[in-house]
């Protein structure tokens, strides 16, 4: 006997103003190219764009790296590609923690049977040179430096170039989350010496979520194909990916790629290349320069000292006597506004504010603060 369909019809979402720390807001140009026909993996349209992708990461990720494409999978995903890729059992990885992200790097590390070496920072602050250099200093042995370039949990931004000069003054690689900053302040992977980095489609891109662009340098590859155990996963396993997306002969099937996802990814580089990287991080600035200002008329503190704070995540302390999870209700409820809250330490202390991609726009920011202020 059948057991009867449940009576559910199709699903029609909200319509919100994302300005949490991601997703942000998707433009309907991204959307509708989302919605073009599929077509298979390895038709020779798809593999075409397949290659344009690659070109217009390498504009943003401003290498030449060859090995730069988008891993199926979330900034998680990229992530862990650049880990289990790049460190054997045994390797000391120096990892610097100043928030979250920080922290799922070390997981990353031990999980791939490696030895971490940890520098710890207060959050809020950037990742501090010096004590890089004193454990290198420490441990003239590590194979691999792991930072943190925004972190995303509490809105500070590191010095990536002093931090990848340390790395090569000692013969180590370097691995960078950009989830945050790729678009939206300056990431230069070969001006700063960077070996692998990682971000998100759904951050600064105003991208939908699922798709994490990576960049390896040669030097990174070099380590990967002289690896004397196999990479721990096979899906994410390069040597196995690059049959796939090197474009180099002919193309190995290795998993049917997200096509319809890579259509708005594909739009969004475009986008980024019609406002130019440059005008971009200049608009990112300046509507935090807006959201700041109004953010002292209420006198509200930001997390993070000036010099080091992104401008597209904000990190701001709650104001005394306020209800965190209330007032972030109140705001999706009655405004349709999603502001994020606080993680790990900092969690029910700070609310984050994002103004990323499509979202870091002057409408936005008004009604953020409109909104702000009638809920506080």
């Amino acid at each position: 006997m059948l057991i009867s369909a449940p009576a559910i019809a199709s699903f029609q979402p909200p319509k919100r103003i994302l300005m949490g720390p991601g997703p942000s807001d998707v433009p309907q140009r991204i959307l509708d190219a989302m919605a073009r026909p599929t077509i298979g993996h390895l038709d020779p349209a798809f593999t075409d764009m397949m290659e344009q992708i690659k070109t217009l990461l390498r504009y943003v990720f401003q290498t030449e790296n060859k090995l730069t494409f988008p891993v199926s999978g979330p900034g998680s995903v990229g992530m862990e590609t650049c880990f289990v890729n790049l460190v054997e059992p045994g390797d000391k990885v120096i990892v610097c923690i100043n928030g979250v992200f920080g922290g799922r790097m070390l997981e990353n590390v031990k999980r791939c049977g490696g030895v971490p070496v940890v520098v710890n920072d207060d959050w809020g602050a950037p990742v501090d040179p010096n004590k890089v250099a004193e454990a290198f200093a420490a441990n003239p042995d590590a194979r691999i430096l792991a930072f943190v370039h925004a972190e995303t949990s509490t809105g500070a931004q590191s010095d990536a170039a002093s931090l990848a000069q340390i790395a090569r003054r000692h013969g180590a690689l370097t691995i960078m989350d950009c989830v945050t900053s790729l678009g939206g302040t300056p990431v230069l992977l070969d001006q700063w010496g960077i070996d692998a980095a990682y971000s998100g489609s759904q951050k600064c891109l105003s991208c939908t979520p699922g798709l994490s662009p990576v960049s390896f340098s040669e030097r990174a590859l070099d380590k990967i194909r002289q690896r004397k155990t196999p990479v721990q996963s096979w899906f994410m396993d390069l040597n196995l990916v690059l049959g796939y997306w090197s474009g180099e002969g002919k193309r190995t099937y290795h998993h049917t790629a997200p096509i319809n996802p890579l259509y708005g990814l594909h739009e969004a580089l475009v986008m980024v290349t019609e406002e130019g990287l440059e005008a971009s991080w200049t608009r990112h600035r300046a509507q935090h320069d807006a959201l700041r200002a109004g953010l002292a008329g209420m006198g509200i503190r930001f997390v993070v000292d000036e010099q080091a704070r992104l401008p597209q995540l904000n990190a701001i302390y709650i104001p005394d006597g306020v209800d965190d999870a209330a007032a972030r209700a109140r705001l999706l409820q009655e405004f349709n506004l999603e502001i994020g809250a606080g993680l790990g330490a900092l969690a029910g202390k700070v609310w984050r504010i994002g103004l990323m991609g499509y979202g870091a726009r002057k409408e936005n920011v008004d009604y953020c603060l409109k909104a702000l202020q009638a809920v506080l």
